[in-house]
């Protein structure tokens, strides 16, 4: 024995360092391939489809008067923002896509980094997913509360609230015991006020 002990699970995977990827990094010939490669294809098959449409379901709101023109400018404004909320939108919904591509390349930092965040989040058999054998006993227990009569005490000490039925109608909108009595009140010739 070697006087220190040793927590870790017999078969667990230890997990790989994830590479620093900073500012300061400079990515390598095939990484920015990709994010060409992404940039072109987000804006052509994401960014000006998206923004086009958007572009026309606007000025068919204006035309149908459902969205007003500005006075002096017209439906420009709105088209613009419409422009650039869809060119955004596109962008946006290429991420995933252009992330898969950098997790499938061979012998990047980036696409290793991208892996290994994967990996973590999602949790895959081995190290991240495997309970200890010290937690089996509170798994059903909060972390302060070990025992049964620790049990009994904390639900006799919380409030027990009943839950309000909902109503949908509109003569019963507002729960029951709550009013919109708004007091009366008189205000005299001096500024002096009082309730009735």
């Amino acid at each position: 024995m070697s006087g220190r002990a040793d927590f870790r699970e017999p078969n667990a995977e230890v997990p790989r360092p994830i590479p620093h990827i900073g500012a300061d990094y400079i990515p390598t010939e095939e990484e920015r391939r990709v994010f060409a490669e992404c940039n072109d294809e987000s804006f052509w098959f994401r960014s000006v489809p998206l923004a086009a449409t958007s572009m026309l379901i606007t000025q068919g709101l204006i035309s149908k008067g459902i969205l007003s023109s500005h006075p002096r400018y017209g439906s420009i404004p709105k088209l613009i923002f419409a422009c650039i909320m869809g060119y955004f939108a596109g962008k946006l919904s290429y991420v995933k896509t252009c992330q898969e591509k950098f997790k499938n390349l061979e012998n990047s930092p980036l696409g290793e980094a991208l892996r290994s965040g994967q990996a973590r989040r999602s949790s895959p058999a081995g190290h991240y997913s495997q309970k200890s054998r010290y937690d089996s006993n509170v798994s059903g227990h909060s972390s302060f509360v070990t025992s049964p009569a620790a049990d009994n005490i904390e639900k006799e000490m919380l409030p027990h609230y009943e839950p309000i039925p909902f109503s949908a109608s509109i003569n019963e909108s507002t729960p029951t015991g709550i009013t919109d009595h708004i007091a009366q009140v008189k205000v005299n010739k001096y500024g002096d006020t009082w309730d009735e």
